[in-house]
């Protein structure tokens, strides 16, 4: 690729002795001399335009370098915490991958709760602005030098960190991704990568769900809650989700809940208990957070577990040790990237995953897409619990 010679080059190399010309030569100078014949010949012939070798070196090195370095892509950049209003649409750099690093075109972007926790600054970015998004689909268009193991066209997954997948194109480290099966939609795998293996962590690591457990789901009908009830479903659990309406209820029934409670219309505390004849459950798996808590507390079993991995609702009040201690309950407020911290543990988790999802164990529910430009609607949408299942955004 042919690197453009600019007025700016010219500028840089005068102020740097490498070359001599009268300012009128500057004044009157075209956008892009490499391709003008004319100031070509001029140049050449013109005894007060005096350019080294070292210069012509010195401005291609410029020239390629300017020219290298700035890919500008579509992406969303928040500038300040706040309501969905402050997701930005507007043309982002990109740059080339280095050691260790692939760029990914994205095809699909995963849209997950904790988007909206960074958003509002419930979780703080490690510096402002920020481009949101942590889960996404591509494929790869550039490979860093010295890496082997992935290749241009490659068709790849992330879920977690680095933050950023809400652009059209991203530089991620290499042994971050994961491939995806030829066979899977990247519609499918954008919408269930970060949900599905975080439904793999809870269940299979966090607190091992095995036959003869119950469980109980709030927002049963989620995009992680979904998951939940299907795969404890099938790993003999009995599964107890809670929801806000009807609908959401249905598909709670169909993803493998044996007991649905309306929580709107119903006191879950109660019911559960009534449920499991006093007895309460093995383990709540809590996304909601402030609203259900307490309540999940007094749904446990003695030495049951209380896994509390998000707070849609805002954060908990802080609970006494001693809360814990009539029933020698636990508690648990678990990261994903802290149960995939290896290669290896990454890899073992997405394959579990995607297996299961080939094997018709759990099925991602792809309820809402929206253009990427168009987060802010999706944002506000999910806040406000009318969507259900996984919301994936296209670029």
């Amino acid at each position: 690729m042919a690197a453009a010679l600019t007025l700016d080059h010219l500028s840089r190399l005068q102020a740097s002795r490498h070359l001599s010309l009268p300012h009128r030569t500057l004044s009157s100078f075209p956008r892009n001399p490499v391709k003008n014949p004319i100031f070509r010949q001029n140049l050449a012939e013109s005894s007060s335009f005096r350019l080294s070798t070292v210069a012509v070196k010195a401005l291609s090195t410029v020239a390629v370098e300017d020219s290298s370095e700035k890919k500008m892509v579509k992406g969303i950049r928040v500038y300040e915490h706040g309501g969905p209003e402050v997701l930005k649409w507007e043309d982002v750099e990109v740059g080339e991958p280095k050691d260790g690093e692939i760029r990914v075109r994205n095809k699909a972007i995963g849209l997950n709760f904790i988007d909206v926790y960074y958003r509002k600054g419930v979780y703080k970015p490690a510096s402002m602005p920020f481009t949101p998004g942590m889960e996404a689909v591509g494929e790869v268009v550039a490979v860093g030098s010295g890496l082997t193991g992935r290749k241009i066209g490659d068709l790849v997954a992330y879920a977690g960190s680095p933050m950023g997948a809400y652009a059209e194109e991203q530089i991620l480290p290499a042994d971050k991704v994961v491939p995806v099966p030829s066979s899977m939609d990247p519609i499918v795998a954008a919408s269930i990568m970060l949900k599905g293996m975080t439904a793999q962590f809870l269940l299979r690591r966090c607190f091992k769900v095995e036959s003869g457990h119950t469980i109980l789901v709030h927002a049963a009908a989620g995009g992680v809650g979904s998951l939940l009830c299907q795969w404890a479903n099938a790993l003999g659990a009995t599964v107890i989700g809670t929801v806000s309406t009807n609908e959401k209820a249905a598909q709670a029934k169909e993803d493998g809940c044996h007991h649905v409670i309306m929580y709107k219309n119903e006191d879950f505390v109660s019911r559960v208990k009534d449920i499991t004849s006093g007895k309460g459950v093995d383990v709540v798996y809590d996304s909601v957070g402030k609203d259900t808590f307490k309540g999940s507390l007094a749904c446990l079993k003695s030495r049951g577990y209380m896994v509390s991995f998000g707070q849609s609702s805002g954060s908990p009040d802080p609970v006494p040790l001693s809360d814990l201690a009539p029933k020698s309950l636990f508690l648990t407020r678990p990261s994903m990237m802290q149960y995939n911290e290896t290669r290896d543990e990454l890899l073992e988790c997405a394959g579990e995953v995607f297996a299961n999802i080939a094997s018709g164990v759990i099925k991602a529910r792809v309820n809402h897409k929206y253009p990427l430009s168009r987060v802010a609607d999706a944002h506000a949408d999910v806040e406000n619990r009318i969507t259900s299942g996984s919301v994936v955004l296209l670029p």
